[in-house]
């Protein structure tokens, strides 16, 4: 008799827990439509992505062949001009959205997942466990993240990695962006661990591994989206300042490269502005729409931001 109760009872927990789920996809899709600028942001997002995705179909040209004579000005051929080259620069523009997007997703989820659980395995186990994953994490923070990723993408440049330089950003980058997020689902999962729901599942003697996988890690999802959407534009920035100053991978085009290939080659004093504005803007443009995709989530998660 005890059995068939402690079955009926993980069946009620996992119908309320499946319920949750699609009622919250319902309420943040409701915030989406009615908060403009995440409805903006959310429009710019799926455009930048699609761009990516379809690169090969949107470019007018490979961006990595000659397609006319170096440094030509805006025309009909070459809508933004071409670079030193002869490359044609919208071409590289689409290009570029798939390597600046795809550093900056990995790496934030590949850090998402380490300060998930960092931040999990702290909060619940507490103690000494605790205290010595929280020194790691203040070690990590208090050191200057963008010379870190510096010293980490030159160190990582004479290995093995080297040759795929894309991956050495992702490594160095995931590596100094985790701290903040372990901190964050830490203290969300000191307040989930002592509610209701997880002290009857730890009641009918579940596992710590099996209460942090089904019952904690998904009730702090939308956290852990919102952190993987700042870490996706946080890291994006970084991404473009590192290959900026020639530590990116120069046989992929991203909107980084181009930057530093810009300015190396001069297109400022050149007059070749279509050179120079239109990567930084997408960089911009990119970061906004992760931003403001993320106040949704963060309406989603705080409910008291909703009565302002």
């Amino acid at each position: 008799m005890a059995a068939v109760r402690k079955e009926e009872l993980i069946r009620n927990l996992k119908k309320t827990g499946w319920q949750r789920k699609v009622q919250g996809v319902k309420e943040f899709l409701g915030i989406v439509r009615s908060h403009k600028a995440s409805l903006f942001g959310s429009i710019l997002l799926t455009i930048i992505v699609v761009m990516a995705l379809f690169a090969p179909y949107l470019a007018p040209y490979d961006p990595y062949k000659r397609t006319g004579r170096p440094l030509e000005p805006p025309s009909w051929k070459h809508p933004l001009g071409t670079n030193d080259a002869g490359q044609d620069i919208l071409s590289e523009l689409i290009y570029g959205a798939r390597i600046s997007l795809m550093i900056g997703i990995v790496s934030a989820v590949s850090a998402v997942a380490i300060g998930v659980v960092v931040g999990m395995v702290a909060g619940y186990k507490g103690g000494k466990v605790d205290e010595v994953l929280m020194r790691i994490v203040d070690l990590f923070m208090v050191m200057p993240s963008l010379l870190l990723v510096i010293f980490l993408a030159m160190v990582f440049k004479g290995t093995w990695l080297g040759t795929q330089m894309f991956l050495v950003l992702i490594v160095a980058i995931a590596i100094t962006s985790w701290p903040t997020v372990a901190r964050v689902v830490r203290s969300m999962i000191l307040s989930l661990k002592e509610r209701p729901f997880v002290e009857s599942v730890r009641a009918l003697g579940a596992s710590d591994a099996y209460v942090m996988a089904k019952y904690l890690l998904p009730n702090t999802a939308p956290l852990i989206l919102a952190e993987t959407l700042l870490r996706t534009a946080s890291n994006m920035i970084t991404e473009a300042s590192l290959s900026f100053l020639g530590l990116g991978d120069a046989t992929q085009k991203s909107w980084g490269m181009m930057l530093h290939y810009a300015f190396s080659r001069q297109a400022i004093v050149l007059g070749l502005w279509t050179w120079v504005i239109p990567p930084g803007l997408m960089i911009s443009l990119s970061v906004l729409s992760l931003l403001l995709v993320g106040q949704a989530l963060e309406i989603y998660v705080n409910p008291r931001l909703r009565r302002r």
